[in-house]
């Protein structure tokens, strides 16, 4: 039915495959058994394309559930065209209006950070060049990809790949494919993803991981706008903008030999460097209600809140493992909990929640009351001493205590 209304379609049996394959092509939607549907919901790191939910007879309560759980639209068997027909429709008016309402919505949070991100989102995303984006592990760096790729003119395909997940024996046929002979297991020709991401956009994450030999070919490619398959001997015309990003540095690894200067610069023309969550706690309490409705959503529970206790020690935690790290305590945490509420102690049970620091010992002196009245006494005794041009009789009168006593305090606080 989809192949004869011209549509590519791919047939994949696992969630684990769709997530797999979601992470290197775009697709229009996904359809998928009542069973999986809610389980695709949000697989991908950048969020699925919508769903499309198959159920076996026309059964409202089945058809509500799936609703809420993040399904996009619902059929029932046996599928007829005129139906499916509806839902593709009805899900490309969605996502026509989400894309209205502007990519970088989807990033989380009204902090300074986050608004001058998409302040550069929208800046960089009309720029006809290279982008390079740098972050630690799960600050987001592919859901700002393809912020920018929404936020474009460009409205050609946006192709994913990350770099350290694909060995290098094949990250060089993923990238630019190879024909028919050129290895063992060259069975047929294979386009590359640069020939997939022909009019729009190519997202190489963690770029910092490609070979040496690689990288060459990726500097060639992105000066001359041309890529040659593996085992071909023809060149073919590109027209991709590259995003990279890396979580690594760059410029260590360069001077370290592994990482060539010249496609560094070629790459770092426009770069976009997004905080760590611990930089921006503000966004917190934000993130943290967007992940609890989506998740309460995709496993069916009812939505829990955060208690006070428990989201200031949120705030206060080092988040090493950034925005992603939040999102799976709060999922273990929805999931394991049995109540309307998460407190502090029911957090403690899912993450090693960390205690406000000490206070220091300087911290503790400034509470003495005795230090402190020393501290102004003396003030008070060396003021009264200027004021008097240094007769010890005059300050005294001042400071309403009698000649011995200044005499005294003076020597216990070292004044002359």
């Amino acid at each position: 039915m989809l192949d004869r209304a011209g549509k590519q379609v791919a047939a994949l049996s696992e969630v684990d495959g769709v997530a797999r394959y979601l992470e290197t092509h775009e697709c229009d939607a996904v359809i998928a058994s009542s069973e999986l549907a809610a389980q695709v919901v949000g697989v991908a790191n950048g969020g699925t394309p919508p769903v499309i939910a198959v159920v076996r007879e026309r059964d409202l309560g089945a058809s509500m559930a799936l609703l809420a759980a993040g399904v996009d639209d619902v059929v029932s068997e046996p599928i007829d065209e005129l139906g499916l027909s509806l839902a593709l429709r009805h899900i490309s008016t969605a996502s026509r209006r989400h894309a209205v309402a502007g990519a970088s919505s989807t990033l989380i949070g009204d902090g300074t950070a986050m608004q001058e991100l998409r302040t550069l989102i929208e800046r960089v995303a009309q720029a006809k060049t290279t982008v390079l984006i740098l972050g630690e592990s799960g600050t987001g760096k592919e859901l700002v990809a393809r912020a920018i790729h929404d936020s474009s003119p460009r409205r050609g395909r946006f192709v994913a790949i990350n770099c350290a997940a694909i060995p290098a024996a094949l990250l060089e046929s993923e990238l630019f494919g190879h024909v028919k002979g050129s290895f063992t297991d060259a069975v047929r020709d294979k386009i590359g993803l640069f020939e997939e991401a022909d009019g729009g956009r190519l997202f190489l994450d963690e770029v910092g991981e490609l070979p040496l030999a690689l990288q060459s070919k990726l500097l060639r490619a992105l000066q001359e706008s041309e890529i040659r398959r593996i085992g071909g001997t023809a060149s073919i015309k590109i027209d991709v903008r590259l995003i990279a990003a890396t979580l690594r540095d760059l410029r260590a690894d360069i001077e370290a030999g592994t990482f060539r200067e010249d496609l560094y610069y070629r790459l770092n023309v426009m770069p976009v460097e997004l905080p760590p969550l611990r930089d921006r706690p503000e966004d917190i309490p934000q993130l943290a209600r967007f992940f609890l409705v989506r998740h309460a959503a995709r496993h069916g529970r009812p939505e829990v809140e955060l208690s006070d206790e428990a989201l200031e020690a949120l705030q206060q935690q080092p988040w090493q493992g950034n925005v992603r790290e939040l999102e799976n305590i709060l999922e273990r945490a929805l999931v394991l909990s049995d109540g309307p509420a998460i407190d502090l102690t029911f957090l403690g049970t899912v993450m090693n929640v960390r205690a406000a620091a000490p206070p220091t010992d300087t911290e503790l002196s400034e509470l003495s009351i005795k230090k402190a009245t020393r501290e102004l006494e003396a003030s008070l005794i060396a003021r009264a001493l200027v004021v008097t041009s240094g007769n010890r009789t005059n300050a005294a009168k001042l400071l309403e205590i009698s000649h011995r006593a200044l005499l005294y305090k003076m020597k216990e606080y070292g004044i002359s």
